[in-house]
């Protein structure tokens, strides 16, 4: 059985005592745990952390207006090609809602909690608690999806994989819009009831072939069954960024029908007529 104390103990043991983190999880992972998702953050914000996590809520997407669409945005292939679930609805960063069952219990939790801030962003929100949470948060946007990740970047913060593969990795997108990518376009309302036009990632499927990049700056760590991966957030969008540049193809998930990976390797979808080439 995992406590409060075994999460505390991890943390001191990979200097994280005080950090801004980004926490990628699975509850799961760890077998039984003593009062599930609110022992695994508390044992990091009793240590003094941040906990950042991405609280992704696609159910507010829409489909694209005609005026909006643009001449290459994988929509043909696309799982959120046509999304009617957003239709007449409006987010805003109180909701509670998020996709559980994608995200898993502990982001599903930080939503919940007293002084949590999120982002603003409809479709792929990131939220945060501890002592600089609006500092990590605050600065998200419908047009600049990883700010969040940014803000990590700059006050030295840290990645912790909880029990997960580097597939859940969103900072990776983070990479890929660094080493010069376009992101993708999707669309929700805005608080107006207009329909706007929001920054997203991609494709994830292939970001398992990071592995060999990431592998000199990431500390192991087993907490009861869970198997925790450790990494500096600076130094390893560094290195993701040189790997993508070395090789684009690092990113596809090896599907070749999968449009989002395709329209990434050249570079990211054409965005107003511009392409960007790797």
């Amino acid at each position: 059985m995992v406590t409060t104390e075994d999460i505390r103990a991890a943390v001191r043991a990979l200097g994280l005592s005080g950090k801004a983190l980004c926490v990628h999880s699975s509850l799961s992972s760890f077998g039984w745990v003593d009062g599930g998702a609110a022992t695994v953050v508390g044992g990091f914000l009793a240590e003094g952390c941040t906990v950042m996590a991405p609280t992704f809520s696609w159910s507010f997407a829409v489909p694209a207006p005609g005026h909006l669409r643009f001449p290459r945005n994988a929509s043909e292939c696309d799982a959120f090609e046509e999304p009617k679930l957003g239709i007449g609805r409006i987010y805003t960063p109180d909701t509670l809602e998020i996709d559980k069952a994608e995200m898993g219990a502990i982001p599903a939790f930080i939503v919940t909690m007293p002084g949590r801030v999120r982002g603003n962003h409809p479709l792929c929100s990131f939220s945060a608690v501890g002592p600089r949470a609006r500092e990590l948060v605050a600065g998200q946007a419908p047009l600049d999806v990883y700010a969040p990740l940014e803000a990590l970047v700059e006050v030295n913060g840290w990645i912790v994989l909880v029990g997960v593969g580097l597939e859940k990795l969103t900072f990776l997108h983070l990479a890929e819009k660094a080493a010069g990518r376009n992101l993708f376009r999707r669309w929700a309302n805005g608080i107006d009831g207009q329909v706007l036009t929001v920054e997203a990632g991609g494709c994830s499927g292939g970001f398992r072939k990071f592995s060999p990049s990431l592998r000199h700056l990431t500390v192991n760590r087993k907490v009861g069954k869970s198997r925790w991966r450790v990494f500096p957030a600076q130094a390893a969008l560094q290195a993701a960024v040189e790997a993508i540049r070395q090789d684009p193809r690092i990113t596809h998930c090896g599907h070749p029908q999968c449009e989002r990976c395709n329209d990434a390797v050249r570079g990211g979808p054409i965005l107003d007529g511009r392409i960007n080439e790797v």
